[in-house]
This record gives structure tokens, sequence and C-alpha cells, in this order.
């Protein structure tokens, strides 16, 4: 499988969004593959992170772009959840960094493969000088950090959703939610590694904290919004799985029959393959959560015309 070409240039740069004072979004266009958020509060005497980026270089530009708004360094960093966008940029932190999450990331990260440059899911990317790092300091349910007198309360949310590790990171004084991988903003949801009906669970907590501002693991900064078509993406991959599954359909079979509609413009549809295999899995008894193997990520690519995953990170 050949690489697709890398054209990072085409993105529009990263860029800060101040969402509360003192708080501040770390945009990434154009949000696909790897290509995520993260995010920052500033104290007087130290900084908390809400997640890495995906690369060396992504997440040494964020450090840079932390450094334009403040001196002060890096204390904490928080893991919304496991996957690699989000923590392989734990590392370039500093061994001074207390690393936050849901006790299952700790493991999921520890667990998982290595990265490989120039293979895997996303050929041809130059993931850099990355090694693991995982959490240092997990909890179950929820944790609250505190930046001077500002209340960051860590939340897991209960249940598989996009991962089995999904932590909200939420301030409720200023009625900011970094949402993690739970919201996608222009982005197709993606749950293979969590559950359909529990990603749904997922949006109802968020729902039920009220927050102005969100900021979603991809995508700008948006609001509640942004959350019901979410959902309808949601119960499209639920009935689509249903049909399907009746139909004797495979779930390639079935997203190739499935006419998405509002959400086929969406960043990356060939989510819709693995969110099906998901769907049925949840089907056929699987339990949230429980690993669906690389047929998943073979039929994306099927799906995709046998072309590699898109990925500029």
């Amino acid at each position: 499988m050949t690489s697709a070409p890398h054209d990072h240039d085409a993105l529009a740069p990263p860029h800060l969004e101040e969402v509360s004072d003192g708080v501040f979004a770390y945009i990434q266009p154009d949000g696909s593959w790897c290509i995520n958020n993260t995010g920052f509060i500033v104290g007087t005497d130290a900084v908390v992170s809400i997640d890495a980026a995906s690369t060396e270089h992504r997440t040494r530009a964020y450090l840079e772009a932390i450094g334009t708004v403040t001196a002060a360094p890096v204390r904490t960093l928080v893991n919304t959840h496991s996957h690699l966008d989000h923590t392989n940029g734990n590392c370039l932190f500093g061994p001074g960094v207390t690393i936050v999450g849901h006790e299952l990331c700790r493991a999921d990260i520890l667990g998982a493969p290595p990265v490989e440059t120039g293979g895997g899911p996303f050929p041809g990317v130059e993931w850099g000088a990355i090694e693991k790092a995982p959490p240092t300091l997990t909890f179950a349910d929820a944790i609250t950090l505190w930046v001077d007198d500002v209340a960051c309360e860590l939340r897991y949310v209960g249940t598989p959703a996009h991962t089995t590790n999904d932590v909200l990171a939420w301030l409720p004084e200023r009625s900011v939610l970094f949402a993690g991988d739970l919201v996608f903003n222009g982005g197709t949801p993606f749950n293979v590694a969590g559950s359909i009906a529990g990603a749904k669970q997922a949006l109802a907590l968020i729902q039920s904290l009220q927050p102005a501002v969100i900021v979603p693991g991809h995508g700008e900064v948006c609001d509640l919004s942004v959350i019901g078509p979410i959902e309808d993406y949601l119960d499209l991959v639920t009935e689509t799985a249903r049909r399907g599954r009746a139909a004797g359909l495979t779930p390639l079979e079935a997203a190739l029959e499935c006419d998405l509609g509002p959400f086929a413009s969406l960043l990356d549809p060939e989510r819709i393959v693995g969110n099906l295999h998901r769907a049925y899995a949840e089907l056929d008894g699987a339990a949230p959560g429980a690993p669906i193997g690389m047929a998943a990520l073979a039929d994306m690519v099927r799906y995709n015309g046998g072309k590699p995953l898109r990925c500029l990170a």
C-alpha cells in the first residue's frame, strides 16, 4: 500500500483561541485523521494542558504556542483518551510533568504496538522521536485539578464511547468543556474502539452539563448545537446495522449501500465502515469496547477505493 501525498502546506496553520480568561483552545485544521485539538489553562506559576498532539513536530509547535502566552511551565498534562493523536506527544512535555488519565487509558497506551514511521494504518506520516509515556496519575471515576482558583473537573463518562476511557475536562465556573473525541465538529464520529450506544450516553452527559463553549477533539470550537447532528449520525449507524444484519450484509456491504445524506460531506466518511463493525458486534452481543480487530481498518480502506486513509499529520 503506497502512501498518499502529504501536502501539509495545503492546511491552514494551527491557531490559539482564548475561550475564557486564561483558558485556550489550540485548533489544528483540518481536523481529519490524527490532526487533533489540544488546549491549556494558564495559572500563576503553572499550566495544565489538555492532551498532546500526534507527532513530534506538531507537539513541539503546540508547546511553542503555549510559550507565546505564558512563561509558566506545563506541570500537568491531561489525556482525554488513549488514542495516539492525543497521547503520542506525552513524552515531549518533560520528566517533571504529571500525566493524568483514566486507569484504562494507561492500560491502553502500554498495550498498544509501537508507532511505526512510514507504516501502520497511516503510511507516510513522520511521527518523529516518540516514546510511550502513559498517565502516571490515574483515576476511576472523577478527579478535580485546580489552576489557581479555577476548577477543572475530569469526569470518566462511565461507559465505552469513543474509546473505553473517555474523559471530559469540565470547567464549571467558566462553562467550558474540553470534550476530546466524543465531539467531532465537521468530522465523522468514530466509535470503533468504544460503543455506539455508549457514545449517545456520553453526549447526553455533555448536554446535562450545558456548556457554553465546547472544545472538540477535532474541528473548530463550538457549542451544544453540535450535539444533535452527532446523535443523528449515530442513529443512522444503528439503523443501517440493523437493516444490514437482517439482510445478511457484511458491514462493508451495508456501508456501500448506505446513503450518508447530510453526513457525506463530513471529513473521513469511510469511518461509517468502522462504526458499522462496532454496531454489528453490539448486535451480536459483544460487550461495549470489546476488541474489534483489524478487519474494520481493512474494510475502511476498501470503502476508500483501496487508497490509504487520508492522514496529513
